[in-house]
Order: structure tokens, then sequence, then C-alpha cells
């Protein structure tokens, strides 16, 4: 008989929503144009494509011109920090100075390392705000650390590692304020790749100038992100080619992937209140019983202002890889932090960003729920790791 097989990663990718493949299916094979093409069915791609482009600014409370399609995350994100410093460096250079980036030290990858390439190529000075214990990034430090040549302050709404939910809405009127008072102003932009299927992304709601999101993390196609950037907003392109997307991002649209991602975007803002309660329930009967039966562990980040999906713990005298492996033996899926740094054995940036020591750190487990997890699955996987836990104690001598 076939292993059970129970999927506990869906902070890293979810699988696609059968609702949302059906709308994607035709732009495969019978409707293929490419949106550029003045032809028939070229138009007929340009069509579909601007109808997502309008579903998808509806669900972020904006104009449809502000919405560019991208590759994803990644490519949003390095869009953002990199297209607001071409603009913004010239015309501070003339004053021989530097534009000045605020960020955090436990955002994900992506920015953190578009941060330091513009450090290292002399486009930016970027300081990175340490993190709370329980993963959240104080206002106030925001406030301290802007300058007259602060040009851009990139928060993550929620923590892809733990889940913690950002104070994005309270930063947003901190950042108004401060731009009243400005000739040029502070942008401000989040990555709500996580936050999208669980909370209010409006971004007039948040007071944010740019805004990434991702079709993989709300059960659509991977491969297809975008970015919101508010009219106004002085961005520049970050690779050459044609003159697609407001000649803001060169390079054929992938149709049924806009199509896909639009759909989950209205799927997600449907079903949002309903998800949101069920998958809360099941994270507070996974951290309780995962905390009360399996002694030296712990909860990183705040329990109260989370995510409902993401429960990451700490497991005293145990290697996190070797728990993901013996879970995955058993089929269960499982992660010991981002999936895009699962390759690395250095010790989680975000852990060690909230205190956690390096060894402690290597003992991390990332569990994140989503819409078709049950509570029997939560119940085989707590006693599973309960034996996972136990096995590898022994072997070390714990």
């Amino acid at each position: 008989m076939a292993k059970r097989k129970i999927y506990l990663d869906y902070a890293s990718t979810t699988p696609v929503d059968p609702r949302v493949f059906a709308v994607m299916k035709p732009y495969f094979s019978q409707k293929f144009g490419n949106p550029a093409s003045l032809h028939s069915f070229g138009r007929e791609a340009n069509d579909t494509v601007e109808k997502a482009r309008a579903r998808s600014a509806d669900f972020f409370g904006c104009e449809a011109g502000e919405i560019i399609f991208t590759s994803g995350a990644t490519e949003s994100n390095n869009l953002a920090l990199k297209g607001a410093m071409i603009t913004r460096i010239s015309h501070l250079n003339e004053k021989k100075i530097k534009p000045h980036i605020i960020t955090t030290s436990f955002e994900h990858s992506c920015v953190l390392n578009s941060s330091k390439k513009l450090e290292e190529q002399g486009m930016a000075e970027v300081t990175y705000l340490a993190i709370g214990k329980d993963g959240l990034v104080s206002v106030n430090e925001v406030k301290k650390n802007i300058k007259p040549s602060t040009a851009l302050i990139s928060i993550m709404y929620a923590n892809n590692e733990i889940g913690t939910i950002q104070p994005i809405k309270e930063i947003g009127k901190l950042i108004a304020k401060e731009n009243a008072n400005r000739e040029e102003k502070i942008l401000f932009h989040t990555d709500a790749v996580q936050a999208v299927n669980y909370l209010d992304c409006n971004v007039n709601n948040l007071g944010v100038d740019l805004l990434t999101a991702s079709a993989h993390k709300i059960y659509g196609p991977k491969g297809v992100g975008l970015l919101y950037i508010r009219k106004g907003s002085s961005i520049k392109k970050i690779q050459d080619g044609g003159g697609h997307e407001f000649d803001l991002r060169a390079g054929t649209l992938n149709v049924p992937g806009i199509t896909g991602f639009a759909a989950a975007l209205e799927i997600a803002e449907k079903e949002r209140a309903r998800n949101y309660k069920i998958v809360e329930k099941l994270q507070d009967y996974l951290i309780t019983r995962v905390l009360k039966e399996i002694k030296n562990s712990r909860l990183n980040g705040s329990k109260i202002k989370r995510i409902p999906n993401n429960a990451n713990f700490i497991f005293r005298d145990v290697e996190g890889e070797g728990m993901l492996l013996g879970l995955d033996m058993e089929g269960i899926a499982v992660s010991t932090g981002s999936a895009c740094s699962s390759g690395d054995l250095q010790p989680s940036h975000v852990l060690l960003a909230i205190g956690i020591s390096e060894e402690d750190s290597h003992g991390s487990l990332r569990v994140t729920l989503g819409k078709y997890t049950t509570k029997q699955e939560i119940d085989f996987f707590i006693d599973t790791l309960k034996e996972v836990v136990t096995r590898l104690r022994k072997i070390a001598g714990k």
C-alpha cells in the first residue's frame, strides 16, 4: 500500500486550485497568442491580460495601470528596490549624497541581497533594522532611522519563516506624516507574499507605494507575480528589451499564469474569512499539542501577531535536517525555513535576527498549513514528530 502523503509546507508553495487551473487551461493551446501581436490572436491575448489586470487591481484597491506583472516575487522585489534607486541616485548624486534605504534584518533573501548589491555598487546606503524577540519591527525604530536622504523603506508584511505580522499600516501613517514636509517623498514598499491569503492588502489602507505578491503562494501557478506601483512613484525598469508593462518590465507576458493569478486572487478574496478561521483553529491545536507534548520545544515569534498558517518551532538537542528527513520518510513534508535557502547550511538569518543562538537555530522546524490541511493530518504529524524527536535525541545521547 502507498505511504500516506501529508503536505505541511504551504509557505513554500501551494497546489494550484482546480478552479484556477480550469481558467488557465485554454491559454496553453487554444488561445495561445502573444499579447504584443497586432493580429486577432494577439488582441485576444492582450484583452485577457488587461481583464486579469483589472481584476487584480480590484483585489488591491488600486487602478489597473498600477499593476505590473512579473515572473514572481524575486523579480518584483528587485524591481521595487533597484528601480527606485536608479531613479533617485541621479538626482541625489548632484549633491554627492547616496539615497538611503531602510529595511529589516529578517527580510526575504531577495530583498536583503538586492539591498546588499545596491550597497556594493555604491548606489545606496542601507540601514538594516533590528527585530524584537517577538519577531516584530518597532515603528519607533523606523522613525528614528529616517534621515533627509531616505528614499525607500521596505518592510515585509508577514515573515516567510516565522509568520509574524508587521505593523505596516502604522508605518504607512508614519511615512505619510514624514512625506508631508518633504520635497522628495519616501517610497514605502512591502513584500506581501505571505500575507495575501489572510490579511487586508488594500494598498490605500496600508499606505504603501509598492507591494509585491506571488501567485504560487495563493493556490495559483508558479512563475508569475506582480508589483503594485502607486501612480506618480518614480521607478525605472531594471532589464532592457521591449516596452512591455508600461515600459517597466520587458518580456513576453505569461498569459496563462497572469490569468491564473487573477483567478487565484478572486478566490482568495471570496474565501479569506472562511479559510482564516479554519486554518487558525488548526494552528492553535498544533501549537498547543507540540509545546505540551514535546519537551524542550518553543514557538518562535509572537503567538498573537502571526498569520494563521505558520508555526515555527525550536527543538533543543535535535538537528532540523534530521527532523525534516525523518518526517519525510514517513510521508510528511515540512521545512526548516525558506525554500529559497534550503541548500544553505548556515543558520537562519531570521532566527538569528530575533536573538536565537546559532546552536538552537539548527533545531528549527517550520510547519505551514493550508486550506486543504485536516485535523487528522495534524494528529498524524504530531505523533510522528514525537517519535522522530525522541529517536534523534536518543542517538545524540540527550
